[in-house]
């Protein structure tokens, strides 16, 4: 029996057991006990520094260091309480995951005892390699010194494990010479812009009681599950999480019977755990289905503010990595990871909202008489009309190549969709003040049994890459796999290069100046009114289309990347003190260095794929039928068929091997990067389309991969 077949035997006779008890552990018992929340700052601090501390936390005033001693002991006891034994700064460098060292409370105090410490210092600060993590020239290997600095807007949390408990505190992380080496930084700075430029705007509308504008993010999560034992006997998935060979499964996802399908007991048990999990974190998960493909499922939490948002979306990835192998799982978290089938993405609910609740991006009943919404949604056009190739830029790696634009994703042309209601009220707003807006209706089901539902004022639009959503937009085009901190980023600086436009032409405006209001909404819709697009964005008329209006199409990262090196680019960030030239600099050496890594890996393990798994079970088969092939016509038909696309995968290993040495020959990086795409992808693929045909043709005993219909299906 081959290790394929005893994982499938494995597979049929697993008992899914239960790991809690789910009548004890509900969600509004255990939700955020992990945390150090309000009501445990409360408990553990002293009044006055509770106070100060949550004031720092609600963003009323700057963290006062003369609290910091008090505060750490007050963490160090709860922690303690809690059965923590060490702490560690939680960080998230340029690597795309988190980072995080661990340090016990226990120091020597002589006499062989020891004592439990933790001050305000190591709270604030700690210090970790700075070198040993990307840093896109910012740091040598001989300036090792880096900086973590405790962002107190994000709570600290504990990770609790079977073996003990770390206390994690939520840091941002700096080189010595002061520079942004993370993601978590370049967020609070765009969100400060952001906050900084969109009160301008609200001042001129009479809004005097706001004090901050930030935004709030919804990160829905897709991500797939496969038999652990399954996953471990395919090198591709354990080392490039995709597959790089596979042919398609005689059943698919053509029957449309996964998504929002009943969910397996095993399943359900990996996402009940998972609930609880983040419950205890803090995580406001709320939603979990089925998705479109076979093995593929989706979480959805309930918006937070972006900087709190992105690490819980860290921490949704980690602890649902943590999870899969203890119900005997592996999680895919790949945007491609199996050909032919839908891939995963990471939609990305966005809004803007004051400290005393108003959503900015709340139309109302009447959308064409609500002006202040109206200005902050002419201000977000603008902004990505303008830097429509800088967002596009942010969702740009290797992974999301595979998926931009097939069925499952928006294509790489970045355009807005606002639904016919809102569309007809911004195209009023062209010819001067807009005077009405679509209604609502209702849909009458014809039984009397059913109730009359009511019909929202537009469809949606599952091609569009950035649609309004009701009192939200939602950026479709991010990558599954990936940390949702840049692209955050990215749309608030330029959302907040639009709001300090609006904000300088309303200022040179009396208060309450509607005509002059009308004005500056007409001559932004004029300019800008090309972003946007209601119909779909797979046809090849839209392609063509957008390529008249002037959007830029960048397909590829390759295409993409070159948008973050710009004078555009440049001017947009420092200008807002998000990034210097420098910071930006970096971060597109390292998106540049990351693509041709990821590449170099699956290329690599192609090629030993091919060579050493998939050769001989090749050459296995023929020798086997070579005997029936003398004495059967039709045998020796598959027989030479078989050998012939032998003779093309030897062809093909060295095709690739020659194309990979080239990318190494290139010179440059970005010329590495355009040899990977051009010519090492292609003869990649060309060896993908060998190996995927002898899986159809060589004995199914002797195929050493487990195969799509395994993987998606036997779980």
């Amino acid at each position: 029996m081959t290790a394929r077949q005893k994982a499938i035997e494995a597979i049929s006779s697993h008992k899914v057991t239960s790991t809690q008890n789910y009548l004890e552990h509900a969600g509004e018992d255990i939700y955020g006990s992990y945390v150090f929340h309000e009501a445990a700052q409360r408990q553990f601090l002293a009044k006055a520094v509770f106070k100060k501390l949550r004031r720092t936390i609600e963003g009323i005033e700057p963290f006062d260091p003369a609290i910091a001693d008090a505060v750490a002991q007050g963490v160090k006891e709860w922690a303690m309480a809690h059965g923590a034994t060490h702490y560690t700064h939680w960080f998230v460098p340029m690597t795309g995951a988190t980072a995080e060292k661990h340090d016990s409370f226990l120091n020597p105090a002589g006499e062989g005892q020891t004592i439990a410490e933790f001050s305000g210092k190591v709270l604030l600060q700690g210090e970790p390699d700075a070198s040993s993590f990307p840093s896109g020239g910012i740091r040598a290997t001989f300036e090792a010194r880096g900086y973590t600095a405790w962002d107190v807007t994000s709570p600290i949390f504990l990770q609790v494990e079977p073996n003990g408990v770390t206390l994690t505190i939520p840091t941002a992380f700096v080189s010595y010479t002061g520079e942004a080496l993370d993601h978590k930084i370049p967020l609070l700075r765009s969100q400060e812009a952001l906050g900084k430029q969109a009160l301008r705007v609200l001042r001129w509308f009479g809004n005097s009681t706001s004090s901050r504008v930030f935004t709030n993010i919804g990160p829905e999560q897709e991500y797939f599950l496969v038999d652990r034992r399954l996953a471990e006997q395919r090198p591709d998935i354990l080392l490039a999480g995709r597959t790089l060979f596979g042919a398609p499964s005689p059943k698919g996802q053509e029957l449309e019977d996964q998504y929002f399908g009943a969910i397996r007991e095993r399943i359900l048990a990996f996402m009940m755990d998972l609930d609880r999990e983040l419950w205890r974190l803090g995580i406001p998960s709320k939603t979990r289905h089925n998705e479109v493909a076979p093995g593929q499922f989706e979480m959805a939490p309930v918006y937070e503010s972006a900087s709190v948002g992105s690490d819980h979306n860290m921490l949704v990835m980690s602890v649902m990595k943590r999870l899969a192998p203890q119900h005997g799982l592996a999680l895919l978290m790949h945007e491609k990871p199996f050909k032919g089938v839908n891939g995963s993405g990471k939609h990305n609910n966005w809004s803007m909202g004051t400290d005393d609740g108003e959503n900015l991006l709340e139309p109302g009943r009447d959308p064409h008489a609500n002006a202040q919404f109206l200005a902050v949604l002419a201000a977000i056009i603008r902004g990505v009309h303008t830097h429509a190739d800088l967002l596009r830029a942010t969702v740009a790696d290797a992974g999301n190549d595979h998926r931009l634009g097939a069925n499952e994703a928006p294509p790489a042309i970045v355009s807005i969709f606002l639904g016919e209601q809102l569309e007809d009220v911004v195209m009023q707003l062209e010819s001067g003040v807009a005077s009405s807006s679509k209604k609502s209706g209702k849909i009458e089901l014809g039984v009397s049994s059913l109730p009359v539902l009511p019909m929202d004022a537009t469809d949606r639009n599952r091609t569009s890459p950035f649609a309004f959503t009701g009192n939200k937009f939602e950026f479709r085009a991010v990558g599954s796999s990936a940390p949702i901190y840049w692209p955050q980023t990215v749309l608030n600086t330029i959302v907040a290069d639009s709001m300090e436009k609006l904000a300088d032409d309303l200022e040179k405006l009396a208060p309450n100046d509607m005509a002059g209001l009308s004005k500056i909404l007409s001559a932004i819709v004029k300019e800008h009114k090309q972003v946007l697009f209601s119909g779909n964005g797979y046809s090849e008329e839209w392609h063509a289309e957008a390529a008249k209006r002037g959007l830029p199409n960048n397909k590829s990262t390759v295409d993409a990347l070159p948008a973050l090196e710009t004078e555009k680019a440049k001017k947009v960030f420092s200008k807002f003190g998000v990034l210097s030239e420098r910071e930006l600099a970096a971060r597109a050496e390292i998106n540049w260095e990351r693509y041709v890594k990821v590449q170099n890996i699956e290329a690599n393990c192609a090629i030993e794929m091919a060579k050493t798994m998939i050769l001989p079970a090749t050459a296995k088969y023929l020798a086997e039928i070579s005997v029936a092939a003398s004495v059967s016509k039709g045998v020796k038909q598959v027989s030479d068929k078989v050998a012939a696309l032998a003779d093309k995968l030897v062809d093909g290993i060295h095709a690739l091997e020659k194309a990979h040495h080239g990318a190494h020959e290139a010179g440059s990086l970005h010329a590495e990067a355009k040899t990977y795409k051009e010519k090492v992808i292609p003869a990649q693929e060309a060896l993908r389309e060998v190996v995927d045909e002898l899986e159809t043709l060589v004995s199914d005993e002797l195929w050493p991969l487990p195969k799509y219909r395994e993987l998606l299906f036997q779980y």
